[in-house]
């Protein structure tokens, strides 16, 4: 008589603590390599993490996938400053904060801006505004609308299209000049239709 063959079980586990150790540690390196050169190879940052190929292929498969996480990433550190924003400034002045602390971040980080460009050239960036910066996004037009300083119906997408400008800027030009001409720009047309404090929905 045959045994019955059983099923196995399927589980989702987290990370062990040093696999994590491990993906932390290729991240902060990735950044660092990817910002000094968009073109640095994959097995150069391994070695520089302390991690064997095996190691770092299963965490990151390919170019794209270490450069759309590290961008995650890094991008979230931007993120969290939007509540830092609108807990000590007026939601107008926290929302235009956050626009220039979002270019400072993208031109301090102009090869990982450049990677992120070769890496996504198939379209896969269309994502990108998901996450924390949409979240970001979202607590910032919330409070500007709750407050009547912006115009009402502008959605997290509106906002990353309108912004998108940024990541086309030289960082080696004029682009604190640039930045916050696009920025201003922007800033007007988000004022433009609003209702004002006495007319908050």
């Amino acid at each position: 008589m045959r045994q019955k063959k059983e099923t196995p079980v399927v589980r989702e586990t987290p990370l062990r603590s040093d696999a994590q150790r491990n993906r932390e540690r290729i991240l902060e390196v990735a950044l660092a390599e990817l910002t000094r050169s968009a073109d640095v190879p994959l097995s150069a940052i391994a070695k520089k993490a302390g991690v064997g190929q095996g190691t770092f292929y299963r965490h990151f498969p390919h170019r794209e996938a270490l450069v759309l996480e590290v961008y995650r990433y890094e991008v979230r550190q931007v993120a969290d400053t939007a509540a830092q924003f609108l807990a000590t400034r007026a939601p107008d002045r926290a929302l235009r904060e956050w626009m220039d602390r979002l270019a400072q971040y993208a031109m301090a980080k102009a090869g990982l801006a450049d990677a992120m460009r070769k890496a996504t050239a198939s379209g896969t960036a269309a994502g990108l505004g998901h996450g924390p910066i949409t979240a970001a996004v979202t607590l910032l037009l919330d409070a500007n609308v709750e407050a009547g300083t912006i115009r009402p119906g502008v959605t997290p997408d509106d906002f990353l299209l309108a912004i998108a400008g940024l990541w086309q800027l030289d960082p080696h030009g004029d682009w604190q000049a640039r930045s916050r001409r696009l920025l201003d720009l922007v800033m007007d047309g988000l004022r433009a239709g609003a209702q004002g404090p006495g007319r908050r929905r």
